[in-house]
């Protein structure tokens, strides 16, 4: 193959990206920005305050701390940035910071990314009962084992009250390098995906991590959308998956047992490192995520098998 045939099908396949790209990131903004503004506004007049308040004995009595309904709440209706702050406003001990990093890891985002699962074949209701409950899970596993750290949560990213029309413009402004964000790293991951379509490389990425897929419950498809996932985050691997999905690659089935996982074990190296900045171990943000998201996925395989089995017995 020469370089002008490389050339040719290089830009032939990063010509056919831009549409598939474009149509994913505007519905990724459709559903971003209005929930993002909703959320602005029960953060700015005090309502996430006033029901972290409300939930906080619930938490208590599962042994957390005493904390985790605000930041909890907070991750569940903001984004990860808003986490840090509070944490790093609350000077816990390391380990209490630790354990509710970890469940916020799991559950930030929990509208928006909720969605996103919905869309790629999951059920929505069900994708919000998982984050929740693996979130509790961590929490109480973690609270019961891990143990104890020297030093304190650093102080993160400042976090000020201010006026109303300069909170809206800062709002604003973070849609609008969100937006961008996300129209940029889409339309990538899709030129990406349809080069190495081109080039025969899925199959190599396929063939190469299959074992390792399996190990996982997943299928070797689904490599690449577990990679961007696990890499970048979920927003950005739905495109890979929707992608593979409407192309016939991956089974609806199978793109609900990769949600699984994703909706648990994502963004693996960008998050982890925001909250290893104010002085939480990386390690310890990175597998329990892992080991939960495996076990969901068989848990939710021996659940379709029994099902299916059900199914198929002859009554009487």
């Amino acid at each position: 193959m020469n370089l002008s045939t490389i050339a040719k099908r290089s830009k032939s396949a990063a010509g056919s990206a831009w549409r598939p790209a474009w149509k994913t990131a505007k519905w990724l903004l459709k559903i971003t920005i209005p929930v993002s503004f909703v959320v602005f506004l029960l953060n700015f007049t005090g309502v996430l305050q006033l029901l972290a308040e409300a939930t906080n004995p619930f938490f208590s009595l599962l042994g957390l701390p005493s904390q985790t309904a605000l930041v909890l709440i907070t991750s569940m209706l903001t984004n990860i940035y808003s986490v840090i702050a509070v944490i790093s406003m609350l000077g816990l001990p390391v380990r209490e910071g630790l354990i509710l990093a970890v469940m916020c890891l799991i559950s930030h985002g929990f509208i928006i990314e909720s969605a996103v699962l919905q869309k790629t074949g999951s059920s929505i209701v069900r994708m919000l009962f998982l984050r929740f409950l693996s979130s509790l899970v961590a929490g109480v596993v973690l609270g019961l084992f891990l143990p104890e750290f020297p030093g304190v949560v650093k102080g993160g990213l400042p976090h000020t009250v201010l006026p109303f029309g300069e909170a809206v413009t800062a709002w604003m402004l973070l849609m609008a390098r969100m937006s961008l964000k996300i129209i940029v790293l889409i339309t990538l991951l899709m030129v990406l995906q349809r080069m190495m379509e081109e080039f025969g490389l899925l199959k190599l990425l396929s063939r190469w991590l299959g074992p390792f897929m399996r190990l996982l419950g997943l299928v070797p498809e689904a490599t690449l959308s577990w990679l961007v996932a696990n890499a970048i985050g979920l927003a950005y691997g739905s495109a890979i998956i929707l992608d593979e999905v409407e192309k016939g690659r991956l089974s609806r089935r199978e793109a609900d047992l990769l949600n699984h996982h994703t909706a648990i074990s994502h963004s693996q190296l960008e998050d982890p490192i925001l909250f290893f900045a104010i002085g939480l171990p990386m390690w310890w943000l990175i597998w329990p995520r892992f080991l939960l998201a495996v076990i969901a996925v068989w848990l939710r395989r021996a659940e379709l098998y029994l099902t299916n089995r059900m199914k198929t017995q002859p009554k009487g």
